[in-house]
Parts: structure tokens; C-alpha cells; sequence
């Protein structure tokens, strides 16, 4: 399963902030969203949520990956494509 990384980087108020999302099978056949966030460079909180299927766990990520991008966090692609841009 693939983890999705974003950062958001604001040097204006000293902003460097990570967020990754990975789903991971768990040891009773259910799967795992786990999310991890903070600062970037030091230890970020990990929380993992449980979910009955893939399925479930899928649209979960989505979801926050779509609520995380709305408040200006990017993937790495997305800030490569940036500054080609610029």
C-alpha cells in the first residue's frame, strides 16, 4: 500500500509542517489508517485509526488527503511542479 506524504512550508510565520497517511493491514484482518503529522524535523504524533475493509480505509485517506490539501498542504510532486512553473 502506498503512504502519501505533504508538507506545507510557510516561511512568513515560521510554518514547516508534515502529514503522512499509509494504510497498513492489521493482524486480524482488518486494516489500519494510520496518520502522523508535526513539525517537520522533529517526531510527529502517529495515530491509527481501524477499518473494517480497504475500502473503507481508502476513502478515509482520500478524505484527508483532500481536507489536508484545502488547508495548502502539498505532495512533493505538487511543489516540483511549483517551481517548474515559476
Amino acid at each position: 500500500m502506498t503512504a502519501v506524504n505533504l508538507r506545507r512550508v510557510d516561511p512568513a510565520p515560521n510554518m514547516r509542517r508534515f502529514y503522512r497517511l499509509d494504510m497498513q493491514p492489521e493482524l486480524f484482518g482488518g486494516v489500519l489508517l494510520a496518520k502522523e503529522g508535526g513539525r517537520i524535523g522533529a517526531h510527529g504524533r502517529m495515530v491509527a485509526e481501524p477499518y473494517d475493509s480497504e475500502a473503507l480505509a481508502a476513502d478515509a485517506l482520500q478524505r484527508y488527503v483532500e481536507c489536508k490539501r484545502r488547508r495548502g498542504y502539498m505532495s512533493s510532486v505538487d511543489m516540483r511542479a511549483g517551481q517548474q512553473k515559476s
